[in-house]
């Protein structure tokens, strides 16, 4: 898939997962985030601690789709670098193409897999049978 003019990359992911029917897939992928947010999951108070960057190389783009409540469930991660050939990263909470494009490669499993939360964490956690 390639996106580009702002699309959103999480949305587009869950459309095509449903358009598609895709049972579970990975993902990754490289290109130009205009905003990328990150969040780090605080443990202690079961949320994640946003952190949003504007106009960044996506050096790195990963994930995978299942599903949650009959709906896709995407999980990615992700690292950008700046100007300054600084880089950051971590777990994608929303990811929106910048000037040029993002390019993402999926590959589609046939196994149906579901996410549900882990009560002990609070967290989406993968469940593979």
């Amino acid at each position: 898939m390639v996106l580009t003019d702002k699309n959103n990359v999480i949305e587009a992911l869950s459309a095509l997962a449903e358009r598609e029917k895709i049972p579970s897939a990975t993902f990754f992928g490289i290109g130009f985030a205009g905003v990328a947010t990150f969040g780090f999951y605080d443990f202690d108070d079961k949320v994640f601690i946003p952190k949003t960057y504007n106009n960044m190389e996506l050096a790195s783009l990963t994930g995978s789709i299942a599903w949650q409540n009959g709906k896709p469930s995407i999980h990615a991660h992700g690292t950008t670098t700046g100007a300054d050939y600084v880089a950051s990263g971590g777990h994608i909470l929303d990811l929106e193409v910048g000037t040029g494009s993002i390019e993402i490669t999926i590959l589609r499993h046939e196994q149906k897999l579901e996410r549900k939360i882990d009560p002990a964490i609070q967290a989406n956690v993968l469940q593979v049978r």
